[in-house]
């Protein structure tokens, strides 16, 4: 939970609500087949869910000056990973900014899985 007190009161961030910012802009990216459970926690919670979450495959870390993602993705057969990777970064780093103004540090991709 990243929270920071401004002139109008108190701002509350959750981790909850920045991974749906991020898996959002993620999944919306070309390429972007779906997100693979980064921990245990949310591999169990798909488990017995019968809709995929958004939030799935993201790690947010950090405080109120800077932040850091993890997400773990799935990525179609034949793209070029690189600009796909690429991508995911600017967009992640850009709506972060512009819905939060919190700056974006480093944003780690992990390729999961390949699918035709």
């Amino acid at each position: 939970m990243i929270a920071y007190e401004t002139r109008l009161g108190k701002i509350v961030l959750s981790e909850q609500y920045l991974s749906k910012l991020i898996g959002n802009e993620v999944i919306s990216c070309f390429g972007v087949v779906g997100m693979v459970p980064s921990s245990s926690k949310q591999f169990v919670f798909n488990k017995f869910s019968k809709e995929e979450k958004v939030e799935t495959g993201i790690k947010v870390i950090g405080n109120t000056d800077s932040i850091s993602v993890e997400l773990h993705i799935v990525v179609s057969y034949g793209m070029n990973i690189s600009a796909i990777a690429e991508s995911i970064t600017e967009k992640v780093t850009y709506v972060v900014k512009e819905a939060t103004g919190i700056k974006v540090d480093k944003v780690i991709v992990k390729i999961d899985d390949i699918k035709e």
